[in-house]
């Protein structure tokens, strides 16, 4: 149902290095990069881009939806904490770390904030 999924920024050059760090640990590596925009594709897949990082087509500032959040489900809890960390050490801020959301439900989530204020998730059903 899902073609792919995009988000703004105002300054492409840092989500680029953003992105390049934080999807690496969720098997995604950038594919495309123009003056407008960077498109993230599986490692292991067929080559459709899955993620874009963009400045606004219409020439306005990026904003974050309020409400609105991108999620990526992984293989294990590890990979959950270990995209938390590297999100916070490329500069991204945390909106909670990794733990059952809600508590026993055996999904395992972990959010965080890139440098324009999206907010982006990784989560497992995985023990």
């Amino acid at each position: 149902m899902i073609g792919y999924v995009m988000v703004g920024t105002n300054n492409l050059d840092k989500a680029i290095n953003f992105y390049d760090e934080v999807l690496q640990i969720i098997n995604l590596k950038r594919k495309d990069t123009d003056e407008f925009c960077a498109g993230y594709t599986r490692k292991d897949g067929d080559g459709a881009i899955e993620f874009y990082v963009t400045k606004p087509a219409n020439g306005k500032t990026a904003t974050f939806g309020n409400g609105t959040q991108v999620s990526f489900i992984v293989s294990s809890r590890e990979i959950v904490d270990k995209f938390h960390e590297i999100g916070l050490k490329a500069g991204g801020s945390s909106e909670g770390s990794g733990g059952e959301r809600p508590e026993g439900s055996g999904v395992y989530y972990s959010y965080i904030r890139d440098l324009d204020g999206n907010k982006i998730c990784a989560f497992t059903n995985n023990k």
